[in-house]
C-alpha cells in the first residue's frame, strides 16, 4: 500500500486511490464540484488544484492516482490563487438568487466559497441570461442559470441509471444541460441527480419550496420500501417528514436509492394517520382498544382465531407478537404476498420485487414457530365462515399493496376483524389500532440477502400510536410504556443556529 504525505500527515492508502480521495481519508479539506466518488472522473471544474512535490505544474486531485513518497498540497499561495480563481470563473453568469434558492443553506457553492473563495471579483462583464424553470419532466425542475457544468447529472444518467436523458448542448458560455429529444428525465432513479448537483440548478418537484433546511433536523434509517434496505436519512421537523435522501453504504446501495423509495415518508405523516383507536367508528383510549383485542383473543375460540402478517415490521416485533400468539394456542398465522406474481424481480441496480423491508425476518420468526399456514387455507376458510376473529398486522407502505380493497373486503367476512395498522383505511369499521411508522421505532429489519440492519427512532408522529412490543407488554403486565417525546413545538425552530460556524 502506498504512502503518501497529504499537507504534513503521513497516509496509508490502497493501490489506485486517487488524490482527491486520499485527502479525504486525510481529514483535510479539497475544493471540488464535478467529482463525486460514485461516478467516473470528469475533471472539468478544475478546483481539486495542488501543489506535488517535484511535479513544476499544479494538478487536479481528482485524476491523479497517488503513488508512493508523494508529497502534496493545496495549502500553499499558489493553490489558493488558482482555487479563487476557480470559483470567480465559476460564478461568472451564476446568478443571486440564494433568497429564493431552494438549494440555500445546503449549497456546494455557497460552502466552497465560504472556505476556498472570500475574494473580491475582478469580473465586469454582463451576466449571460438562460433559461429558467425548465420542466425536465414529472419530477425535476432545471434553473440552467445556476448551473454550472459539473456534468455529474449526465454522468450520472449515463452511466449509473443508463437511461441517457440528459446532455450538454451548446458551446461556451452558452453551454447547458438538457435532455434529447422526446426524451424527458423520468427514470426510477431520477431524483439522485437532485442529490449529487451541488447548487440549486436541479430541484425536486416534490419537496420544492416546502421548507427551508435550517427548519428542519434529520436523522439516519432503513428505506421501507422493498426490501433491499437502503441506508437514508429522513428530514423533518415538528410539523412531519418532508423528504427522503439516501446515505453511503457500500455493501448495500452504495450512493444512491430510488424515486419509489423516497415516497415512504408520506405514509407517516399524519394526515393519512389512523390518530386514535377506533372501535365501530368511535374513538376510544388505547386502554380500551387493547382491552377488547384482550377479550377477543380470550372469548373465540383459538380454532377460529386467523392472524395475518407483512414483512413491515421489525424483527423484535415479530418475536414479541409470533411469540405470545404461540403461548396462547393461537396457531392459524398467514403471510400476505401483496405481489406474488413479481416478488422475485430485481431491476439489475436496487429496486426489488418483495417490497417489504423485513421478509426475510418475518419468515425466520415464522418458522421458528412453526407457522408455516398457506394463504389458501385462510380464503377457503373465510369462505366457509370457519373463522369468527381475523387479526391483521397491516402493511405501512400502502401503495406497495395495490389488492388493498380486495383483501379487506375479503377480512370483513369474518365476524370480527381487528386492525393493526398505520395509515387510514374507511373502509374497516371494526377496531382499529393505530401502529407506530418506522420512523417512530427502533429494530432490526432483514434484507433479501440476510443482511441485518438495526435503526433507531427518528421522531413521534402520532402520539396514541403503538407497536407490537408494546401491546404485547400490556397484555402481559398490564403496563404500557409508550416514548412519545419530543413534544411538538409550538412553533418551528430554526435548527442551524446551533450549528452555524465563523466567518
Amino acid at each position: 500500500m502506498p504512502k503518501c504525505n497529504i499537507n504534513g500527515k503521513e497516509i496509508e492508502v490502497k493501490e489506485g486511490t486517487r488524490l482527491i480521495d486520499a485527502f479525504k481519508e486525510a481529514g483535510e479539506d479539497i475544493a471540488h464540484y464535478c467529482y463525486h466518488p460514485g461516478l467516473s472522473v470528469a475533471g472539468c471544474c478544475r478546483l481539486c488544484m495542488v501543489e506535488i512535490e517535484g511535479n513544476p505544474r499544479l494538478q487536479i486531485a481528482c485524476n491523479t492516482t497517488v503513488q508512493d513518497g508523494m508529497s502534496v498540497s493545496n495549502e500553499s499561495p499558489a493553490v489558493k490563487d488558482a482555487v479563487k480563481w476557480g470559483l470567480d470563473f465559476h460564478l461568472i453568469n451564476h446568478p443571486l438568487d440564494c433568497p429564493i434558492c431552494d438549494q440555500a443553506g445546503e449549497c456546494e457553492l455557497q460552502i466552497q466559497y465560504m472556505k476556498f473563495g472570500k475574494y473580491d471579483s475582478e469580473m465586469a462583464e454582463p451576466k449571460v441570461k438562460k433559461h429558467k424553470v425548465v420542466d425536465l419532466g414529472p419530477k425535476i425542475v432545471l434553473d440552467t442559470e445556476r448551473c454550472i457544468l459539473c456534468s455529474r447529472c449526465v454522468r450520472f444518467t449515463d452511466e449509473v441509471s443508463k437511461t441517457h436523458e440528459l446532455g450538454i448542448f451548446n458551446r461556451g458560455d452558452r453551454s447547458e444541460i438538457g435532455t434529447h429529444e422526446n426524451k424527458p428525465l423520468d427514470n426510477n432513479y431520477a431524483i439522485n441527480t437532485v442529490d449529487i448537483c451541488p447548487v440549486g440548478a436541479l430541484t425536486s418537484k416534490d419537496f420544492r419550496f416546502r421548507q427551508r433546511v435550517w427548519y428542519l433536523k434529520n436523522s439516519e434509517t432503513i428505506c421501507n420500501g422493498c426490501s433491499t434496505g437502503c441506508s437514508v436519512k429522513t428530514y423533518y421537523n415538528e410539523e412531519g417528514l418532508f423528504r427522503v435522501k439516501p446515505v453511503h453504504n457500500e455493501d448495500v446501495n452504495g450512493y444512491w436509492m430510488c424515486d419509489f423509495g423516497r415516497d415512504i415518508y408520506k405514509y407517516a405523516n399524519k394526515e393519512v394517520r389512523i390518530q386514535n383507536p377506533e372501535l365501530n367508528s368511535e374513538d376510544i383510549t388505547i386502554d380500551q382498544a387493547i382491552t377488547e383485542f384482550e377479550s377477543r383473543l380470550k372469548s373465540i375460540d383459538k380454532s377460529k382465531t386467523a392472524v395475518v402478517v407483512t414483512g413491515q415490521q421489525t424483527v423484535e416485533e415479530y418475536e414479541s407478537f409470533l411469540g405470545y400468539l404461540k403461548e396462547n394456542s393461537i396457531n392459524q398465522v398467514y403471510h400476505w404476498i401483496n405481489n406474488p406474481d413479481s416478488f422475485e424481480d430485481f431491476d439489475g441496480l436496487l429496486i426489488r420485487g418483495d417490497k417489504n423491508p423485513n421478509t426475510k425476518g418475518l419468515l425466520e420468526v415464522m418458522d421458528k414457530n412453526g407457522f408455516n399456514k398457506p394463504w389458501s387455507e385462510l380464503t377457503s376458510k373465510l369462505e366457509s365462515n370457519e373463522i369468527e376473529h381475523i387479526i391483521v398486522v397491516a402493511p405501512e407502505n400502502v401503495e406497495m399493496y395495490p389488492d388493498m380493497d380486495e383483501k379487506v373486503q375479503m377480512f370483513s367476512k369474518a365476524k370480527q376483524l381487528t386492525w393493526l395498522g398505520t395509515v387510514k383505511n374507511d373502509n374497516i369499521n371494526d377496531l382499529k389500532i393505530p401502529m407506530k411508522s418506522f420512523v417512530e421505532k427502533s429494530g432490526t429489519f432483514v434484507n433479501y440477502e440476510g443482511r441485518r440492519q438495526n435503526f433507531k427512532k427518528v421522531t413521534v408522529i402520532v402520539k396514541n400510536a403503538i407497536c407490537l412490543t408494546d401491546m404485547v407488554s400490556y397484555l402481559k403486565n398490564k403496563t404500557l410504556e409508550i416514548d412519545n417525546s419530543p413534544e411538538h413545538y409550538k412553533r418551528k425552530m430554526n435548527y442551524f443556529t446551533q450549528v452555524r460556524g465563523g466567518l
